[in-house]
């Protein structure tokens, strides 16, 4: 009989990278790395779920290019041409173009700029 998956080979799907090219609406982003293309300006949002700044964006990797929600802070803090990993976001389609964010749980870093 086999057994269940080993706890290395979970870390390994963890630690995958995913492309936008296998990115697929209405699921969880587990790990992603994106360059900056373009940061549009930044709004206000008031809503029953969130207050605060909202900055649309696109990034692309290898395989293609896909629209970012910035919140809060991450709408000051990167530029274009930064090198971001989205990790724990969620990607949603919105006007039938697909869009990632990290949302309340996840984390933005910046890998390099």
């Amino acid at each position: 009989m086999r057994q269940s998956k080993s706890p290395h080979r979970a870390k390994k799907t963890q630690a995958y990278r995913q492309k936008v090219s296998e990115l697929v609406a209405d699921s969880p982003v587990h790990r992603i790395e994106l360059v900056l293309l373009r940061v549009y300006p930044r709004r206000m949002v008031y809503s029953d779920q969130y207050v605060g700044p909202v900055a649309a964006a696109c990034g692309r990797d290898e395989t293609g290019i896909v629209g970012v929600v910035l919140w809060n802070e991450q709408t000051e803090k990167v530029k274009v041409g930064d090198v971001l990993r989205i990790e724990s976001g969620w990607c949603r389609s919105r006007n039938g173009e697909l869009v990632v964010s990290t949302g309340k749980k996840g984390t933005m870093q910046i890998l390099h700029r």
